[in-house]
């Protein structure tokens, strides 16, 4: 039996987020560091956007309409706030808000992979 799609999501997007919290963490860590230059990753939506999903009729009477997968638009990076005499481009009030940002994304992912557990435990029960 293979894993829920969306099990499988979560589980891709908690790979993503421990890469860019290493990523913010360097960042950090090279803040004094002269000619440093600040490393983000691309986006997940990007990412997982650049996955193909077709929808596959598993019976005779389902739809067999081909949809159309939207294309993100594009979006500018953000340079880091400033830049300091040595070359330095690390700004720690960026990079803590962004792994702020990365902290809450992984707990709706903690609070998502419980819900379906549980799903799974009911359906089990049942």
């Amino acid at each position: 039996m293979e894993p829920v799609f969306l099990t499988k999501i979560v589980s891709n997007n908690n790979e993503w987020l421990s890469t860019r919290q290493a990523t913010i963490a360097e960042n950090i860590a090279n803040a004094n560091t002269p000619g440093f230059r600040a490393k983000d990753l691309e986006p997940f939506t990007t990412v997982i956007s650049k996955t193909q999903l077709a929808m596959t009729a598993t019976h005779d009477g389902h739809l067999g309409q081909v949809m159309e997968v939207s294309r993100p638009s594009e979006v500018e990076k953000a340079e880091s706030w400033a830049v300091t005499h040595s070359g330095n481009s690390v700004s720690l009030e960026q990079e803590l808000m962004k792994a702020g940002e990365v902290a809450r994304n992984h707990s709706l992912n903690t609070s998502i992979a419980k819900s379906f557990h549980r799903m799974y435990l009911t359906a089990v029960k049942s």
